[in-house]
């Protein structure tokens, strides 16, 4: 009998609106996530609920209306999710009609809507044999890959019977996502930038630290190689990815930096992507590329951090212009990597 298989996509995740109101809920939810602010309970409740939320909700609810109305009056993360879950359906739907097997794709947002409990409870319903997690993050981190696994584990353990259960942790190295990458960059001539950055989302030095038993991520060399050890740590993959691109693409290092934007501290991963970009124009460059490599959907940092606030920030100190490469998506060759990860823990 063939089995019946269930495949869970996952992503940070979107407030239900731009008001006001249901951003400061998205915030709330978010930053009282453990794995996102990891301080003890008392600090991060008080932190996020009287200080984050109140104060930063008004103004990140202006930042959420100049995105919905990019997104054509939604959230582009959520169109470009539902999108990818069907490009990938219809794939599946063709292997099962070769296979007779039953594949269905779904998706939930770690955050807000559509949520993990719904889809879930729907997938319970269905009675899977098989349920392939896969949240869509390339690069590991325990803020959004780790934290997404957990709380799908949170609501699997409650089951009565567990099925057979698949993660796909991380997938910075395979070449459909790292294609989709490079064919998106093709409607740009890189050779007329001055300089290109591959910007990653940051990170607070001390969530890669713990990725060792002993010592601290600066102790390695995750700037320059994958090794045993540093395999998970979110900085050596970060690197590792640019690593492969830029040999796709065919850039020499000095053409490139790699950098880590949305920060809320001086102690976080670095170099920061907006210093960076200072710095080039003060050094007189006028026209940078970036690609956002953390990000396979487009959304808020890659939206209107890059696009719009990196491009006034430039300008502002003498640069001209600031290109993004679009994210990934549902290109085709990410759908290929998609299916390629799902089909590889299909017996």
């Amino acid at each position: 009998m063939k089995q019946k298989t269930g495949i869970l996509l996952l992503q940070l995740g979107t407030p239900d609106s731009p008001s006001t109101r249901d951003v400061r809920t998205y915030l709330r939810e978010f930053l009282s996530d453990p794995r996102v602010i990891d301080l003890p309970w008392i600090a991060r409740t008080v932190l996020v609920n009287g200080i984050i939320a109140p104060f930063r909700a008004p103004k990140s609810a202006k930042i959420y209306r100049e995105l919905w109305q990019l997104g054509s009056g939604r959230s582009p993360l959520l169109t470009h999710t539902e999108n990818t879950r069907t490009r990938l359906q219809e794939r599946m739907d063709v292997y099962a009609a070769k296979t007779g097997a039953t594949i269905d794709v779904e998706m939930a947002m770690r955050y807000q809507n559509p949520s993990m409990e719904s889809v879930l409870a729907r997938m319970h319903q269905a009675a899977y044999d098989r349920i392939i997690i896969l949240p869509l993050f390339p690069q590991y981190a325990s803020a959004s890959t780790g934290s997404a696994i957990e709380k799908a584990f949170d609501i699997i353990r409650r089951w009565w019977v567990i099925p057979h259960l698949d993660i796909v942790s991380q997938f910075y190295d395979h070449d459909g996502y790292l294609d989709s990458i490079v064919d998106r960059a093709a409607a740009f001539d890189l050779g007329s930038y001055d300089h290109i950055l591959f910007s990653y989302h940051g990170l607070p030095e001390r969530h890669v630290d713990k990725v060792y038993n002993e010592g601290l991520c600066s102790d390695r060399d995750c700037e320059h190689e994958i090794t045993g050890e540093n395999g998970w740590c979110y900085k050596a993959t970060c690197y590792a990815t640019t690593r492969l691109l830029a040999e796709k693409l065919g850039l020499h290092e000095d053409r490139y930096t790699v950098t880590f934007q949305s920060r809320l501290s001086k102690k976080w991963i670095e170099p920061f992507s907006d210093k960076v970009l200072e710095q080039l124009a003060r050094k007189g460059a006028k026209r940078v590329l970036v690609f956002s490599p953390a990000f396979v959907a487009d959304c808020l940092e890659t939206l209107i951090e890059i696009g719009s606030e990196y491009q006034t920030l430039f300008r502002q100190h003498g640069g001209d212009t600031v290109d993004l490469v679009p994210s990934s998506n549902d290109h085709p060759r990410f759908i290929d990597c998609l299916e390629s990860l799902v089909l590889d823990r299909i017996p």
